[in-house]
This record gives structure tokens, C-alpha cells and sequence, in this order.
């Protein structure tokens, strides 16, 4: 039976070559649409500071995209089941009889069959992360559209993931009224400092020109584990994305890419525990200078990635050291205690009870993004499982364990409620002073006839008296 109704509706819905009139429903015209809606708000409507901590109130967004190759001929139900991991299975049915999921902007049912060049839609309730209070600093802007920043940690450049107005460029938009940004080099959301923005694509165009040719030098600060030592330091060693969606690097000899990092000591802390180390990459590898300092033995000293024995062993990844393979599932002890088995019945929020408050109000549109995932191991060749695939293990075993940590921290306060009452998401506990950076600073940027910095972060203020002497002076120098 269940079989005949699919039939049934794919025969309505026209032949698998007919996607003219489906297609005429463009990705274009939501996104115009969002940009419409989001131009209507202002940073008073969006951002709001509370326990110390720039927020978001909640507010309903509109995911968008055009069917991928491997979803048509299935049914919507069984496409979101199998490729959205971010909600309980028993959500989505519930979810497109309500019509918070569709397709070609109509209501359909769980059975329905996806075509070629469907649009599917698929509105949330949307919380974002709090980030730092410290402000977006304007270090310059130029009279030709390049605009200069001191960005805190804890903000991400790009609206992605679960960050949207919480982000170098909306920010810039809805708090400073700057309209077209082109970002010319990106910070990861855990480092601070400089970064150059254009104000229309012929500066950004100039200024990545320069960046790829090298002709514009950085210089960062950064804290170490340990006593690093003294004299000029460099790291040679080349560098390979791991894992995508881990976001892991490492240093792999046969199939990294050329590298490049020099290093000099600035200062000690007291205790000889910490060192304050000047860092400038000669390369742009993703997280080149974190790798480097990792392989040196050196790791920045709260870098949850890099300098983490969960995930790397005791060595901390020194000299290249993998730790050692996780035993398999069927080695691990089984649990006596059967309160660990209803753990996850907890972790699990419930699917939404079908109500009329769930779907968002007409005309919440946000912007569009990106609606399907992948796997980090898929991402690695056979070749290179051997390898690295132990050590994806660990990471992804470890940021698993981060997330269910955070799903069963109870609130300070016992009467307050665990789950929103809009959507059913857990409210996450907010981050700790500790997790909204790392210590990397961007610090100061240099190119032909100019140069610009920032002041050191507080964590750095040891250096101040030392940064003269290893500040980058031209080639001549």
C-alpha cells in the first residue's frame, strides 16, 4: 500500500524529465527575499548583552536549497531522516504535516517523492551561540575601501553553522551600517586580531593578490605550553587537511604542502609554565602556526584542538607522534549500571508536539545555506585511513563526548526550563571565559607602503616591552 501512494504521487507530480515549471521556483528569488527581510532588522532588534555576553534573540530561519543528485526518487521523509543527523528521526514527519518542511513552497506529505530540481525548504527556530562582549574595534579605514579591524575571539567571520548575526560581517553590517564587505584574510572564530576587509571587490581583489604573491607579511603572538626556546626558530614542515568537518591539520611529510613558519621567544611567565612566542608564517596553510607550535612540542596552551591529551596521547603530537588506536567497540566494557543505558532517552529531546506555534510567522525568511553534511571519514582516501583514520577516531569520540557533556549540564537554576518551548532544542549552558578564544592573536599586518597593528591582548601584555626588537622591518632588515 505504502508503495502504491508513492507511485501514485510521483505520477502526479509529472514526468522525472518535466522540472521546467519546478525550476522556475528559483534558489534566487528566497534569497532575495531573506536579504529583503534581514535589511528590515536593526542591531537593536537582533543583538542584546546578558550575563556578560553579547546574545541573539531566537528567531525563525529559512534553510533553502535545490534537491541534491542523491536525494531524488526518494521520499522527503527518508532524505531528511537519512541525511540531517541534527534532530531526532521522530521529529521530521510531525515537522512536514505542519508544513515547517516543503517542497516548491508547498505543503506535501512524508511520502512524497523528490524530483529533480525540487526546492526544499525547511524553517527552524533558531538559537545562536553568545560570543564575547569586547566590540569589533575599527583600527582604520582607508580613503580607497580597505577597511581595518581588531577582531575579539569568539566571533567567526562568515555567517556558517549555527552562527548568523554573530559574525564579522554581520556585525560589521547591522552595528557599524557597512554594506558591501569583502574579507580579505579570515581568522579562525577562536583567534583575535587584525584583519583586512574591502569595501568593494577591486581593493579585495589587489589585496589577495598581494597576500597569494606574498608581498604582504603577518606577524601574530601567540602563548605556548612550556619554555620555548631561544634564538630564531623555524618550522619547515609541510601540512595537510585531515578532516574537513573536524577541522584537523596535521604535518604529514609525504603528502602535506610546503610550509613555512619562523618563531622567536619574547618572554616567560614566572611560573616557567607559559611562554609568550612570536610567530610569522611565510605560508597560509589552515592552521599553520597551531600546527607548527604542535609539532615543535610547543602547542598554544589552551587550544582545544592542537594541545588536547584525549586526542593526541601524552606527547601531544611532538615530532609528528600519533597516539595510539582506540580498541574497537566490541573490546569496550559493557555498562553494568543501567542508568548509563537511559542516558541517551535524556540527551534526546523530543520531537515538537504538532501545534500552530511551531511554524514560524509568514515572512521570517532568513538567508539561505547549506542543508546537508558529510562524514570526516569520508574524507580521507584509503590510503590514508591507516594513517590518520585512529586519529579522526579520537577527535570525533572526543567532540562527541564535548557535545553530550553539554546536553546533560543542568541550569544553575533548577526551575529553569531545559528545552525552548518553540522548537524543543535543548538550552545549551552558556560557553566559559576560557572557550571563547585561544591564544593567537593576529597582530600586525605589513605590505608595500603600509603597515598596520593592533594592541596586545591582555594575555600578551608581558611582550609589550619586547616586540620592538622582532618586528618585521622589510626584506632589508
Amino acid at each position: 500500500m505504502e508503495g502504491e501512494r508513492k507511485h501514485r504521487r510521483s505520477e502526479s507530480r509529472g514526468p522525472d524529465g518535466d522540472t521546467t515549471a519546478r525550476k522556475a521556483i528559483k534558489l534566487s528569488d528566497h534569497r532575495q527575499e531573506q536579504k529583503d527581510e534581514d535589511e528590515k532588522m536593526t542591531a537593536a532588534d537582533i543583538y542584546f548583552e546578558e550575563g556578560g555576553l553579547q546574545r541573539i534573540r531566537p528567531y525563525f530561519y529559512k534553510f533553502a536549497t535545490h534537491a541534491k543528485g542523491r536525494w531524488v526518487g526518494r521520499t522527503i521523509l527518508e532524505v531528511f531522516r537519512s541525511e540531517f543527523r541534527d534532530r531526532p528521526p521522530g521529529y521530521y514527519e510531525p515537522a512536514i504535516a505542519q508544513g515547517i518542511i516543503e517542497l516548491n513552497n508547498e505543503n506535501v506529505d512524508p511520502f512524497t517523492v523528490v524530483r529533480n530540481g525540487d526546492l526544499v525548504t525547511h524553517f527552524i527556530h533558531r538559537h545562536e551561540p553568545p560570543v564575547t562582549t569586547q566590540p569589533l574595534a575599527i583600527v582604520q579605514e582607508t580613503k580607497d575601501g580597505l577597511l581595518i579591524i581588531d577582531k575579539p575571539g569568539s566571533i567567526p567571520v562568515h555567517p556558517s553553522g549555527r552562527y548568523n548575526y554573530n559574525s564579522v560581517v554581520k556585525i560589521l553590517e547591522k552595528k557599524h551600517g557597512y554594506r558591501s564587505l569583502f574579507p580579505i584574510n579570515r581568522l579562525d572564530r577562536l583567534t583575535s586580531g587584525l584583519m583586512l576587509v574591502g569595501l568593494n571587490a577591486e581593493v579585495a581583489r589587489r589585496m589577495e593578490s598581494d597576500l597569494s604573491t606574498h608581498r604582504i607579511q603577518k606577524e601574530y603572538i601567540c602563548k605556548v605550553k612550556g619554555v620555548f626556546p631561544t634564538g630564531r626558530i623555524v618550522c619547515d614542515q609541510p601540512i595537510r587537511v585531515i578532516a574537513h568537518k573536524l577541522s584537523l591539520n596535521c604535518v604529514d611529510p609525504n603528502e602535506g604542502k610546503p610550509s613555512l613558519t619562523e618563531f622567536e621567544l619574547l618572554s616567560v611567565d614566572d611560573d616557567q609554565l607559559h611562554s609568550i612566542v612570536y610567530c610569522r608564517p611565510k605560508t597560509g596553510r589552515t592552521h599553520q602556526i597551531r600546527v607548527h607550535l604542535q609539532f615543535l612540542g610547543y602547542p598554544i596552551a589552551n587550544d582545544p584542538l592542537y594541545c588536547n591529551p584525549e586526542v593526541w596521547g601524552d606527547s601531544l603530537g611532538k615530532n609528528g607522534d600519533l597516539p595510539p588506536a582506540l580498541p574497537p567497540l566490541s573490546e569496550l566494557p559493557t555498562p553494568t549500571d543501567t542508568s548509563a543505558t537511559e542516558t541517551p532517552a535524556v540527551l534526546t529531546p523530543p520531537p515538537p508536539a504538532p501545534n500552530n506555534e511551531v511554524k514560524p510567522p509568514a515572512g521570517k525568511d532568513k538567508k539561505a545555506n547549506k542543508m546537508a553534511g558529510t562524514t570526516s571519514s569520508s574524507l580521507l582516501s584509503d590510503k590514508s585511513k591507516a594513517t590518520w583514520g585512529p586519529l579522526v577516531r579520537r577527535m570525533e569520540n572526543w567532540k562527541t563526548k564535548q557535545e553530550l557533556a553539554v546536553l546533560v549540564d543542568v541550569p544553575a537554576d533548577a526551575d529553569a526550563p531545559r528545552m525552548c518551548n518553540k522548537c524543543s532544542d535543548p538550552f545549551l549552558p552558556d560557553p566559559t571565559p576560557d572557550q571563547l578564544y585561544i591564544w593567537l592573536h593576529a597582530w600586525r599586518y605589513s605590505g608595500p607602503g603600509w603597515s598596520y597593528e593592533t594592541k596586545l591582548p591582555e594575555w600578551a601584555s608581558d611582550a609589550t616591552e619586547h616586540i620592538d626588537r622582532v618586528k618585521y622591518q622589510g626584506e632589508s632588515a
